[in-house]
């Protein structure tokens, strides 16, 4: 089968470290060519390994978060919009700091397995939350991959997001669902999130934003890396089962979003996602 033309994009401010990871996987898996990345203030430094990828830099605009997710989800849909006018099959909308894998089974790259699948409008991998358990991780090697050094996750509906688009639609804000659209998740897809994968890299960003911010984090901690820390983690048939029942239960308030009711089942990353090279 001939691979589809697969472009993805993110947009990032601040976030050089997994931007730089970001370019790098994707590129692997589609070609740096296809990479579009937004950065979010002319300030922004370009990573040193951006290669062949679209760097578009726009102005930053001070705005309430809410304001400026919607802005930037604004930018991002008119971009995927723009790009299947210009002859793209497929394209993948995401965060920095998440990462679209095909389970190592099997034995395909991102493309290929893509390229094979029969998508209508989306399709959605299973979203894994991966935090740093603090009883047995140690601090983060930045120079090291990070999945041979994190070996748990939270299976959250919130990370089980729509990022693959087949025609033009638009995301709603983070990429959480596509509007007026149903979610489809793949038997062999996944969504892993880092941005709980190191407790010092938030104490970090948090002493940036103010002492209030890092009082906060001292007293609650960080939910994702509480819950990988304090509860039992469990083997890979939990992943199955809440794929299960992402794809059964919807939340009230959100008829396009995955549900669990409310369940929050940490559990073991299955070592052969190591293969991936995040």
């Amino acid at each position: 089968m001939k691979t589809k033309r697969i472009a993805a994009i993110t947009m990032a401010r601040n976030d050089e470290f997994f931007l730089s990871r970001w370019i790098k996987y994707y590129g692997e898996q589609l070609g740096d060519e296809n990479l579009y990345v937004i950065l979010d203030g002319t300030d922004q430094k370009i990573p040193k390994n951006v290669g062949g990828a679209h760097i578009i830099k726009m102005p930053h605009t001070d705005m309430s978060r809410r304001a400026g997710d919607k802005y930037r989800i604004g930018k991002i849909n008119n971009m995927a919009h723009d790009l299947f006018r210009s002859g793209y099959d497929l394209v993948i909308g995401c965060d920095s700091d998440e990462f679209l894998i095909v389970d190592p089974d099997t034995k395909k790259t991102l493309a290929e397995y893509l390229s094979e699948l029969n998508i209508h409008t989306t399709v959605s991998g299973l979203g894994l939350d991966v935090g740093q358990n603090i009883k047995y991780e140690k601090e983060l090697n930045k120079n090291k991959p990070m999945l041979t050094q994190r070996g748990f996750a939270l299976l959250s509906t919130r990370y089980t997001k729509p990022v693959v688009l087949a025609r033009p639609a638009r995301w709603g804000s983070g990429f959480h669902q596509v509007k007026g659209h149903n979610f489809h998740i793949d038997n062999n897809l996944y969504l892993l999130h880092f941005g709980a994968v190191d407790m010092q890299m938030l104490v970090t960003k948090a002493t940036k934003r103010g002492p209030d911010w890092v009082n906060h984090l001292q007293r609650r901690g960080n939910g994702t890396i509480n819950a990988v820390t304090n509860k039992t983690a469990h083997t890979e048939k939990y992943i199955g089962a809440a794929r299960i029942m992402q794809r059964i239960f919807r939340p009230i308030y959100a008829i396009y979003k995955p549900g669990m009711l409310g369940i929050k089942w940490v559990v073991r990353i299955p070592e052969r996602f190591v293969n991936s090279g995040i």
